[in-house]
């Protein structure tokens, strides 16, 4: 018994350093990834501004300044295709890419969550007299209307980079729930309830307290659409529940805001075998 116990924490030794080892990993790639993004952005705003100063016509063809005129269509036109271009190698990184169409551009938005790909949804567009969706494969409750509405038409850059925060936190919030219902099943009492946006969760879960199980309901409401953690998070238990449990219930509720979903479970199971 004594060795066969000694050997079960050897095991949960190694698999808790392996566990730490690839969360390091990814933290750091997490880094690069972001380092990378910055240095995008900063070229994206330089483009940005060259283009802005050759359409004025503030700069000639070799960088020398010339006289304000009135630019042509094929000057616009050319503009356009020069500036998409741009566009497309500066998002490339950043989880979006493009391709340019016989009457416009089409965008994939790939989504992904703590390292992990999940979705990727396409965005078709007409680059005409004016920009136009000609068609998608963006779920129905992203707001993808109002969205275009505000952004579309005076900035694209923005509505893509809009676009693309809803659809990752959606992609998120669905993924942690995901992992929730498929390795915390033990835990969860009865079926999760999550609305189409996933932007609101609510379920019961059992929580082992000194050889005891108490019941624990919890909701979730994400208030902010482009993220993927609560921003109110309500947990209670049974009025008859000792002190103890209510604070537990307060320090879940605390979790939750800061940490994934499944992320918070393996938390308290890890508690759990300690106080066992």
């Amino acid at each position: 018994g004594v060795f066969t116990h000694l050997e079960m924490l050897e095991a949960r030794a190694h698999e808790a350093a392996v566990k730490q080892e690839e969360t390091e990993q990814q933290e750091e790639k997490l880094a690069r990834l972001k380092a990378r993004v910055q240095e995008l952005r900063l070229q994206r705003d330089e483009l940005r501004a060259k283009v802005d100063l050759q359409q004025k016509g503030q700069l000639g063809k070799e960088g020398v300044v010339s006289d304000p005129a009135q630019p042509s269509a094929r000057t616009v036109l050319e503009w356009k295709i020069k500036s998409v271009k741009a566009m497309l190698q500066v998002f490339y990184l950043t989880g979006i890419s493009g391709k340019l169409t016989k009457r416009g551009v089409c965008f994939c938005i790939s989504t992904a969550y703590e390292g992990t790909y999940l979705d990727s949804y396409h965005l078709d567009l007409l680059t005409k007299a004016e920009v136009q969706i000609h068609r998608h494969s963006v779920p129905i409750f992203i707001p993808l209307e109002q969205i275009a509405k505000k952004y579309l038409q005076t900035d694209i850059r923005r509505f893509l980079s809009v676009l693309s925060d809803h659809l990752n936190a959606y992609a998120g919030r669905r993924y942690q729930a995901d992992q929730l219902q498929g390795r915390f099943s033990n835990r969860i009492e009865g079926t999760l309830q999550r609305n189409s946006l996933c932007n609101l969760l609510v379920f019961n879960y059992n929580v082992s307290s000194k050889s005891k199980t108490f019941p624990f309901n919890a909701r979730l409401l994400y208030g902010d659409l482009c993220c993927s953690l609560p921003t109110e998070v309500t947990v209670s238990c049974t009025p008859d529940a000792p002190a103890s449990l209510a604070e537990m219930a307060a320090a879940h509720s605390d979790l939750f805001r800061r940490v994934a979903l499944h992320k918070a479970f393996c938390s308290f199971s890890s508690a759990e075998e300690s106080v066992d």
